[in-house]
Order: structure tokens, then C-alpha cells, then sequence
């Protein structure tokens, strides 16, 4: 079938598209009658009404002036004239328009020759009523009187009797007009039909055929469903299927169940390879639980030992730690010992400087007294030149030099003295350097020992880690070889039920009809 060589969304492409083909080309024939009765409608409208509609009113215009122009002539009222003037002036107008529409509408040749008869009718017409108005208006009524028996009444009989045939004419046209619009309206009516007939009819069989090509091969897929469903893989796959999706399906279900029964096969082969493991696992998980439980029997002593060793080096962290401690007072104690002496250092430095300003004033001492002796000196000289007058200037020159030699004796002893002090100070201030330098390598060395005390206690104190570390990993090995022990009686559990569930599967497989496997129903043996 050739639907079946396409997808199912080209099929609904296809199917749609015929089916809309259809009614377009439905709809295009309507369209195209429909304008034919319009054209035909407004052809009758603007040509037959309009102009029928102008004939009646060009009669009922000529019909009303001859009945004006038959009362002007009978009547004795002159006034009648004037009165009748304005309406029939306004007929006039109104007539001479519906002349010329008329006119212009006018086609056939018949119609064109009664045309211009009503023409020279009405030319007729129009004369002889004005000149009966005319004979009216000048007071010559009898003269009217026989103008209008002879002339008007003739020509206004003819006139109307035109008018007459004119409209009638007028009016067959629009009758025949509305007889085509009406059978172009019944021939459309039956076109659209027959062609709604048609395209309904096609659009069910292409519907029909399109729900077929779909909703087989869906019931033969929905087979082979229900027959894996009931474990029945001994179907053998067709070699056609159609190209479109249903197709595929049908092959991927076809693969299916061949690789359902394939696999269940290997699967019935592989149960009593798994049951043959399992035990094998078992007696292998006793052997290994065996070991285990000699494992952690030595590891258990293995921790004892470990804890020993632990606690010994925690004592010489302990001891390595006081000892730091100790040795850091000392440091400070001979750092400040250190301190004291340099302040000592620096006082005897104070000393020594003070001694030498003080042995520098006295320099200066001695020197403005061996000045004032020389000036005593040469004081009690020029007291000698002067005589009698410089005697008592002379005693008190002498008196002068005296105190100007004992203060350089003074101060001579006195700068002896500071010299001396000076000596022994800058051999103190020698000394407390040297003991200042002895306490800084002291203070060094006590820096050094408490360095290396630290080290010691900061290696005694990793140690004492690294053995709790040892010991807590040798306490978790412990413990991870009872729970290995456990996991070995739970895996040899494990095993067992492996070896049941192995059973059991071999069962559940022994449900599926296989073909020339194993019967149906019947499981396979275990090991």
C-alpha cells in the first residue's frame, strides 16, 4: 500500500492537504458563482430597478401633467394656470433627468427605436399643452377647447400608451433578470453541493485508509506486547514491515524479544555459575575469618606494647618541658644580671668623665694661681720701685702670692688625688666591661641551652604525638579487623543468600517459554 511507505506525519500531511485541496477548490467554486450572482444582482439593481423604477416615474409625471392640462382646459378658472406652473415646471425638470438616465441605460435596438418614439411623443405632448395654456391665458377658451380635443388628447393618449409600453419593457427585462439571478443561484447551490459531497466522501475513505495504515500494525505491536507479558518469547519476527513509524516499532519489538530471549538463555547459563562462585566464596570468607581473628589477636598485643611505649615518652616530654622551663628562668635571670652590670658599665663610664672635668677644673685652678702669683709677684715689685707709698701695697702682694701658693699646693695635691681616682676608675670601669662581656656570653650561652632544652622538648613532644598517632592507628587497625571480621561472616551470609537468590532466579526464568530452551516452567539445577 503506498500510504505505508510514509511517515505517519507525511500520511497526515497528505491526507490534510487532499482534504484542504478539496474544499479550496470547493470554496474557489463557490467564490467564483457567488460573484456571477453578485454581478448578476447588481446588473438587475443599477440597470432594471433603477430604470424600471425612472419609466414609473416618468409615467406617473406625464400621467399627473395631463390630468393639470385636462383641468386647465375644462376649467373656467383662469387661475389655474399659475397655480399648476411651479409643479409642472418641476415635472418638466424631473422628467427631462429621467429621460436622459433612462437614455443612457438603453442597449438593444428595440429598446433605442421605442426610446425615441416616447421621444417625439413627449415633443408632441409638450406642444400641444402649451398652446392650450397659452389659448387659456388668452382668454380664447373655446379655441382652447378644440386644440385640446384635437390635438392634446390624441398626442397624450399616444404619449402615456408609449410611456406605457416603455416601462413595461423596463419591467420584463428586470423579471428576466431575476429568472437568471435565481437559476444562477440554484445551479450554485447545486455545484457546492456536489462538491461538499465529494470532498466528504474522499476525506472519509482517506481517513478511513489513514486510521487502517496506523491502527494494524499498532494491534500487532500490541500482540507481541501481551505475549513478552505473558513470558512468551518463541514468536519469530516478520521480515516486512512498513517504512513509517508503526514499522520501526514493530522491529525494535521484534529486537526485543530476541534480545530478551537471548539474554534470558545466558542468563540460565550464568545461574549455576553463580551458584558454583557463591559456595566457593563461602568456604574461601571461613578461611579468612579464620585469619582475621588471628590478626586481631596480634594486633591487640601489638596495642598493649604501643601504650607502654607511649606513656614512657610522655614521661620524658614532661621531664624535657620542666627542663626548658627552667633553663627560660635562667636565661631571664642572667639577662637581667646582664642588665645590671651594663647599667654598672655605664655608671663607672659617668664616673670616669666626671673625674676628668673635675681634674680639668683644677688644672685651671692651679693655673690661675700661679697667674696670681706672678701678678703678686710683680705687684710687691713695683710696691718695692714705689718706696714708703708701695709698703702697704707690698704687704698685701705678699699676702696674695702667700694664698696664691698654698691654692696651687692645693690644688696640685688635690689633682694628685683625682689622678689616682681616675686610675682606679678606668681600672673598674676595665673590669665591670669584662664582666659585662662575661654576662653576655653568659646570657648566650644560657639562650643556646634553653634553644637546644626546647628542641628536645618540642622532638620529645612530636614523638610522644607520633606514638599516640601509631597507637591510635594501631587501635583503628584493631578495629577495622573486627569489623572486617564481621563483614566476612556478613559476606559469607551474603554468599548464602546469593546462592538462594541464584535458586530463585534460575526459577523465574524457568517461567519464560524460550522455544527449544529448557521446557517451560521447569528450573535449572543448582549447585
Amino acid at each position: 500500500m503506498f500510504l505505508n511507505q510514509l511517515s505517519i506525519g507525511k500520511r497526515l500531511t497528505l491526507v490534510l492537504g487532499v482534504i484542504l485541496a478539496l474544499f479550496f477548490v470547493s470554496s474557489v467554486v463557490a467564490v467564483f458563482k457567488l460573484n456571477q450572482l453578485g454581478a448578476e444582482i447588481n446588473t438587475m439593481v443599477d440597470d432594471n430597478i433603477k430604470t424600471e423604477r425612472a419609466g414609473a416615474d416618468w409615467l406617473l409625471n406625464t400621467t399627473a401633467g395631463v390630468q393639470r392640462a385636462a383641468a386647465i382646459a375644462k376649467s373656467s378658472d383662469a387661475s389655474l394656470i399659475p397655480y399648476f406652473a411651479p409643479a409642472t415646471a418641476a415635472a418638466i425638470s424631473e422628467t427631462n433627468e429621467l429621460q436622459k438616465f433612462i437614455e443612457s441605460k438603453m442597449d438593444a435596438p428595440e429598446e433605442k427605436q421605442l426610446f425615441a418614439k416616447v421621444g417625439d411623443l413627449r415633443k408632441a405632448y409638450l406642444s400641444a399643452r402649451e398652446e392650450v395654456s397659452k389659448l387659456k391665458q388668452a382668454g380664447d377658451a373655446d379655441a382652447a377647447g378644440r386644440v385640446f380635443t384635437e390635438r392634446f388628447e390624441p398626442t397624450s393618449r399616444d404619449y402615456v400608451a408609449g410611456v406605457k409600453q416603455m416601462v413595461d419593457l423596463q419591467r420584463a427585462q428586470l423579471d428576466a433578470a431575476g429568472k437568471r439571478s435565481e437559476a444562477l443561484r440554484a445551479q450554485t447551490t447545486l455545484l457546492l453541493q456536489v462538491c461538499t459531497g465529494i470532498s466528504l466522501l474522499l476525506g472519509a475513505l482517506l481517513a478511513w485508509l489513514l486510521a487502517n495504515s496506523i491502527t494494524r500494525p499498532l494491534r500487532h505491536a500490541e500482540a507481541i506486547a501481551e505475549a513478552i507479558a505473558d513470558m512468551d518469547l518463541t514468536g519469530a519476527p516478520q521480515s516486512a514491515y512498513a517504512n513509517d513509524e508503526t514499522g520501526r516499532l514493530l522491529r525494535a519489538l521484534d529486537v526485543m524479544r530476541a534480545a530478551l530471549h537471548g539474554s534470558l538463555q545466558q542468563v540460565r547459563g550464568v545461574v549455576d555459575s553463580i551458584s558454583t562462585a557463591s559456595t566457593q566464596i563461602a568456604i574461601g570468607n571461613q578461611d579468612l575469618s579464620a585469619r582475621t581473628e588471628q590478626t586481631a589477636s596480634s594486633l591487640q598485643e601489638t596495642a598493649s606494647s604501643m601504650e607502654e611505649l607511649t606513656s614512657t615518652v610522655r614521661q620524658s616530654a614532661d621531664s624535657a618541658v620542666q627542663a626548658n622551663q627552667l633553663a627560660a628562668s635562667a636565661a631571664e635571670v642572667a639577662q637581667r644580671g646582664g642588665e645590671v652590670v651594663a647599667q654598672v658599665v655605664n655608671t663607672m663610664d659617668e664616673i670616669n668623665a666626671s673625674s676628668k672635668k673635675i681634674a680639668d677644673i683644677i688644672g685651671t685652678i692651679d693655673g690661675i694661681a700661679f697667674q696670681t702669683n706672678i701678678l703678686a709677684l710683680n705687684a710687691a715689685v713695683e710696691a718695692a720701685r714705689a718706696g714708703e707709698q708701695g709698703r702697704g701695697f707690698a704687704v698685701v702682694a705678699s699676702e696674695v702670692r702667700s694664698l696664691a701658693q698654698r691654692s696651687a699646693n692645693a690644688a696640685k695635691e688635690i689633682k694628685t688625688l683625682i689622678g689616682v681616682s681616675v686610675e682606679k676608675v678606668e681600672s673598674g670601669s676595665a673590669l665591670v666591661q669584662n664582666a659585662g662581656s662575661t654576662m653576655t656570653e653568659i646570657v648566650s650561652s644560657v639562650r643556646r641551652v634553653t634553644d637546644i632544652i626546647g628542641e628536645i622538648s618540642a622532638a620529645a613532644s612530636e614523638q610522644s604525638q607520633g606514638i599516640g598517632q601509631v597507637n591510635v592507628a594501631v587501635s583503628q587497625l584493631d578495629q577495622m579487623t573486627q569489623q572486617n571480621a564481621a563483614l566476612v561472616e556478613e559476606s559469607t551470609a551474603a554468599a548464602e543468600s546469593l546462592k538462594d537468590q541464584a535458586s530463585r532466579l534460575s526459577g523465574v526464568v524457568g517461567a519464560f517459554r524460550l522455544g527449544n530452551a529448557a521446557q517451560p516452567g521447569q528450573p535449572l539445577r543448582l549447585g
